[in-house]
């Protein structure tokens, strides 16, 4: 299958850019990265990680030594900067495989990643770090494509990756990452020679070249053939998700619904912790959530760890019309309360079914996600900006889902393997080490009269203490440029006269819809 134009993806590579960094193989490295990075449909926010080796000067030997430098724990490639990168002795972290005690000891290989550290400013190497290491490629990319997910999730994923590629693809079972899944993506190359890239079943996807843009034409190149055999097939054989079985509301019907139902799931979704929502009425959530296969798929949870790291083993799907009457909060509250404790028990199963001896305690038993069948997906957690990620990744979920089923048939993670990826040490340990929250995070205020002056300066407060803020104004240019002096995923901005009843309802329903409610 060859590739001449890109359809499914952006090709962002320039080459005048890239020729002012010629020479500098690392800053060509954190180029390719950010391009790969803008584009969602490569890898989500947070997800996949790249490399480079280059020959430097050892400063204890003088001797001229291979270092890998490689994304660290966290970040996003897509804003990657040298502050973001670890820089490690290639062979003293191949030579880990003397000590290497088999996958009961995978936790601690990563504090020994640390002793082959050649950058003494590097960040903290991810658990990632051994699956770039051993292989011997000069510029490596492991991403989390959509449509290479689909199929790495498929049923008969091994066949289809050799259907689309030949011998030219590698593909290696399921493994949760770590030195085991890297000495696995050794062998593979060792018994394949020649390949382009290896398929990490229900994970994503390796590939690599001997240049930077090698690299990124290799890995747009393997994406847009993944895409374009699944898109030949989407809606071939039997209609998409099993076709429509529910109809959307109206836009703007949909949107009321949303804004009245918010605060009561919100307050749900909050009765260990309070959390802050966020809510999309994508047209990829509504073919998935008004679907026939809705029923059959949610419950099955998503493949990709990013995915169920940010989401949770499963969605919670209301049982409501999408026309109810939204307007009698208790009586509502109660109707879909049920639910709510349904799955809090669920998912305390989930936990005490497959909990090992150290295990972290049990986290917040409620759901991030809420599909809500003609209406659209909710999601909460502790701030706006972790809830709206955690819709992206939803989506790609859906994504997966929607791709694996036109090619053959879905399948996810073992609910053993996913809880052994959701209560990790190692992911528990990155829990630990996030910085203490402020006085008013988790909280969202609406104040009046923010367009300048008074009002503008109790936002900036409110929001310097963590909170939300819904600024409100009669004059739609001062308050549109008072919104405009704050991050994205802390403010919002309405219209509001407040001597006008039907202009504050308004306001409050804008409240609602960006962050599920409000509490100043």
């Amino acid at each position: 299958m060859k590739v001449k134009t890109f359809e499914y993806v952006k090709y962002l590579w320039d080459d005048k850019k890239a020729a002012e960094l010629e020479g500098d193989e690392v800053a060509l490295f954190l180029y390719r990265s950010n391009m790969l990075g803008a584009d969602l449909r490569i890898t989500n926010y947070g997800g996949g990680n790249t490399s480079c080796k280059t020959i430097e000067k050892d400063p204890l030997t003088g001797e001229a030594v291979e270092v890998m430098w490689v994304k660290g724990s966290g970040g996003d490639i897509g804003t990657l900067t040298r502050k973001g990168i670890a820089g490690l002795y290639t062979g003293r972290l191949r030579s880990l495989k003397q000590v290497y005690r088999g996958l009961e000891h995978e936790d601690e290989m990563v504090a020994l990643f640390n002793h082959c550290l050649y950058d003494l400013d590097s960040r903290a190497p991810s658990i990632d770090t051994p699956l770039h290491g051993l292989l011997p490629f000069k510029h490596i990319d492991h991403l989390h494509p959509d449509a290479l997910i689909a199929i790495a999730a498929a049923k008969d994923s091994r066949e289809i990756t050799r259907e689309i590629w030949g011998d030219s693809m590698g593909w290696v079972p399921w493994q949760r990452p770590g030195f085991d899944l890297g000495l696995q993506l050794e062998r593979c190359l060792e018994e394949n020679p020649g390949i382009r890239g290896i398929v990490l079943g229900s994970h994503g996807l390796f590939t690599w070249g001997d240049t930077s843009y090698e690299c990124y034409l290799n890995s747009l190149e393997v994406i847009e053939q993944a895409s374009q055999y699944i898109e030949e097939r989407l809606g071939k054989e039997r209609p998409v998700f099993g076709g429509q079985k529910v109809e959307s509301l109206a836009p703007a019907d949909r949107l009321s619904q949303a804004a009245q139902i918010a605060p009561i799931l919100r307050g749900l979704c909050s009765s260990y912790n309070k959390m802050v929502g966020h809510f999309t009425d994508d047209s990829r959530v509504l073919e998935f959530i008004n679907s026939k296969d809705l029923a059959r798929l949610a419950p099955l949870g998503t493949s990709c760890p990013d995915h169920f790291l940010r989401t949770k083993i499963k969605p919670l799907v209301l049982n409501l019309p999408a026309n109810a009457d939204l307007s009698a909060h208790k009586a509502v509250r109660a109707q879909i309360e049920p639910q709510f404790e349904q799955y809090r028990q669920d998912y305390t199963d989930y936990y005490e079914s497959c909990k090992h001896p150290d295990s972290p305690a049990m986290r917040d038993p409620n759901p991030v996600v809420i599909l809500y069948p003609g209406i659209g997906m909710f999601t909460f957690s502790k701030d706006k900006q972790t809830a709206r990620v955690a819709g992206e990744f939803y989506i790609n979920a859906i994504n997966v889902m929607r791709g694996a089923e036109a090619i053959s048939e879905y399948t996810a993670l073992p609910r053993q393997e996913a809880f052994n990826i959701e209560y990790w040490l190692l992911e528990e340990a990155k829990l630990q080490r996030q910085p203490p929250e402020k006085l008013l995070s988790r909280r969202v205020a609406i104040i009046t009269g923010a367009g300048g002056g008074i009002g503008k300066a109790i936002a900036d407060k409110l929001a310097a203490e963590g909170a939300n803020v819904v600024l409100t104004d009669i004059v739609e240019e001062r308050v549109k440029e008072a919104n405009n002096t704050f991050g994205r995923d802390v403010s919002a901005y309405a219209v509001c006269d407040v001597s006008s009843p039907d202009s504050v309802a308004k306001a409050y329903n804008k409240a609602c819809l960006e962050f599920g409610g409000i509490d100043i």
